[in-house]
């Protein structure tokens, strides 16, 4: 998060959009906590999973697609273990 060059009240606005983005685009119904838990929580495994094949995401938009992705790859996991 330091690395984006955004602050704790940034991230988890930040968070919050991107973990909605994702709930929206894998229709689930999470909440509001957990979009934003989603959102930070994803963004740090999207940059590690990016990070291992070399792409660097910074800036706030970085941290949102990260965060998009990162929170539809949660989701998609806790699809597959609920089933």
């Amino acid at each position: 998060m330091e690395e984006a060059g955004i602050g704790w009240i940034a991230a988890i606005i930040i968070g919050g959009i991107a973990g909605w983005l994702a709930e929206r685009f894998m229709k689930s119904d999470m909440g509001g906590l957990m979009n934003i838990l989603l959102g930070i929580v994803g963004a740090a495994v999207a940059n590690l999973l990016l990070g291992l094949i070399g792409v660097s995401l910074g800036g706030w938009i970085g941290y949102l697609i990260a965060g998009f992705i990162g929170a539809c790859i949660l989701i998609a996991v806790a699809r597959a273990i609920r089933r």
